[in-house]
C-alpha cells in the first residue's frame, strides 16, 4: 500500500512485534482523545539519530502533559542482522529514549518491508505520522520535518476541540501555558 491509497479517516492499527517502554500495547483506539505523534526510525539512520529522535524526545518532554503522545516505531527494512531488539534496548538506554517504542512487525516471506511501514506507505526513515484526537491521520511526512513546522502541526491539532466524551482539554493556565498574550 502506498500513502495515496491509505484511508486517512480510518487508518489501520499498527502491526507491532514487541513494545518497549510501556507495560501495555498501544494503538490508535486506545489513544483516542489524544494527539499522537508516531515517528518511524532505525538505529542506523543518521537523519533519525541526529534529528528525528532528539525532536521526538523534546516533544515528549514538552507536550506529554498537554495531550500529545509520542510513539517511536522501529521499522527495520535493512541491516536486519544488526538491528535486533536487544540492540534496540541498548540504543534506547544510551540515547535516553523514555517514550513508548513499537518494534514494527517484520515482513512476511521474501518481503522484508515491515508491516506497519508497508500499511502506511512509508518511504523510509525518518518518517512522521500525526493523528488527531479522533484517530485520523492528518500528517504523513518522509524525511526531516523542521521543528517549527512540527510545532505548527501539533498546535493546530491541539487547538481542535476534544473528542466528545473524552474530557476537556487541559486548562492553559493550570498547564502553565498562559493565555494568548503569554501571561500566566
Amino acid at each position: 500500500m502506498n500513502n495515496e491509497s491509505l484511508d486517512w479517516q480510518t487508518p489501520p492499527e499498527w502491526r507491532v512485534a514487541q513494545w518497549l517502554n510501556t507495560d501495555t500495547p498501544l494503538g490508535l483506539q486506545a489513544l483516542r482523545g489524544q494527539v499522537v505523534m508516531l515517528h518511524a526510525f532505525q538505529m542506523l539512520c543518521p537523519g533519525c539519530v541526529q534529528h528525528a529522535l532528539p525532536q521526538a524526545a523534546a516533544v515528549h518532554q514538552a507536550l506529554s502533559a498537554h495531550g500529545v503522545v509520542v510513539i517511536g516505531l522501529h521499522s527495520v527494512f535493512e541491516h536486519h542482522a544488526v538491528m535486533t531488539v536487544p540492540a534496540l534496548q541498548v540504543f534506547m538506554h544510551e540515547y535516553r529514549i523514555r517514550y513508548p517504542v513499537a518494534v514494527d512487525a517484520p515482513g512476511i516471506g521474501d518481503d522484508t518491508l515491515p508491516l506497519t511501514m508497508r500499511d502506511y506507505g512509508l518511504q523510509g526513515t525518518p518518517s512522521l505520522l500525526l493523528f488527531d484526537r479522533q484517530g485520523r491521520l492528518r500528517v504523513h511526512e518522509f524525511g526531516q520535518v523542521h521543528d517549527l513546522v512540527l510545532g505548527l502541526h501539533l498546535g493546530q491539532l491541539l487547538a481542535e476541540p476534544p473528542v466528545h466524551g473524552q474530557g476537556a482539554e487541559p486548562d492553559a493556565h493550570r498547564a502553565g501555558l498562559g493565555d494568548a498574550t503569554g501571561q500566566r
